[in-house]
């Protein structure tokens, strides 16, 4: 991982931290907005609705769902991961339809040995086929204190965003280069915490301590910006600003330093895994 000096300044923090306390100030309730899907009480709602925390041991891990489903919209999640040795340990924030020609917009968070850093696991589904892997490591301890991982999915574009910072963006290039995007079927925000010893950390070598059990994870201030699908839809989703969003010259500088500086896997740049060629997207990045 290169070294680099940082174009995200003090001041910037500073103005960010603002904006992100203004946006949330009308961030929803756990009891409102999810349901606790799989735990056996492994996963609890506290605060009056305000944090929802998930946990794992060796007998079952735990996660929620949205209770909407969503076409296209803005997610922004404040979490906590799992601190300490939570080497074989998976915390999954991510979007998804159903079925076998599911769309899928993923964050996972891989656990680490004490002192290691987190790899920030990224991939899109469409039509059920993946292989899209993007992973980074993060310029923070994610297990010191909340921070803000978002989604933005509207037509043109999916963003992976952390603290307000573009890591990761996925065109929609189904008129120019024929790959699927997604863009019809609705998704349900979906969270969890399982463990993954066989492949999260390097590869599956290090298992998970289980000594070091419970595992938890801690979320707060969800902030679902989507149009809904079903019952509660809205008819003037499409004009909401995010529908229309771009990444202007300014955010393509930032995710170019994160890209620079702390991604450590491409799927665009695995010549060995696509033998045959990259596939077509990989070209128009």
């Amino acid at each position: 991982m290169a070294s680099s000096v940082s174009p995200l300044s003090p001041p910037f923090f500073s103005l960010l931290l603002i904006l992100l306390s203004t946006s949330f100030a009308a961030a929803g309730n756990f009891n409102n907005d999810v349901d606790i899907i799989w735990g056996d009480g492994r996963g609890n709602i506290v605060n009056n609705g305000q944090l929802l925390t998930l946990s794992l041991d060796k007998s079952s891990g735990s996660g929620f769902q949205s209770k909407n489903q969503y076409l296209f919209g803005r997610i922004d999640m404040q979490i906590k991961l799992v601190s300490g040795n939570s080497a074989g340990t998976v915390t999954a924030y991510y979007l998804s339809s159903q079925g076998e020609t599911h769309d899928e917009i993923d964050f996972e968070f891989l656990g680490n040995l004490s002192g290691d850093p987190y790899i920030v696991h990224t991939n899109v589904y469409t039509q059920g086929k993946g292989n899209r892997e993007m992973q980074f490591y993060l310029w923070f301890d994610p297990t010191k204190d909340f921070h803000t991982y978002s989604i933005l999915w509207n037509p043109s574009h999916i963003v992976f965003y952390v603290d307000g910072t573009p890591i990761r963006e996925f065109k929609n290039l189904a008129a120019t280069k024929g790959v699927p995007y997604p863009n019809n079927q609705a998704m349900r925000l979906y969270s969890s915490l399982w463990d993954a010893e066989d492949w999260a950390t390097r590869g599956g070598l290090v298992k998970t301590n289980w000594s070091q059990a419970p595992f938890m994870a801690a979320f707060r201030n969800l902030n679902t910006d989507g149009c809904v699908q079903g019952p509660l839809a809205s008819s003037s989703c499409g004009s909401k600003a995010w529908m229309n969003q771009a990444l202007d010259a300014e955010s393509l500088k930032k995710m170019k330093w994160v890209q620079s500086n702390y991604m450590v896997y491409n799927y665009c740049s695995d010549v060995k895994r696509f033998p045959q060629g990259l596939p077509p997207e990989c070209s128009a990045n």
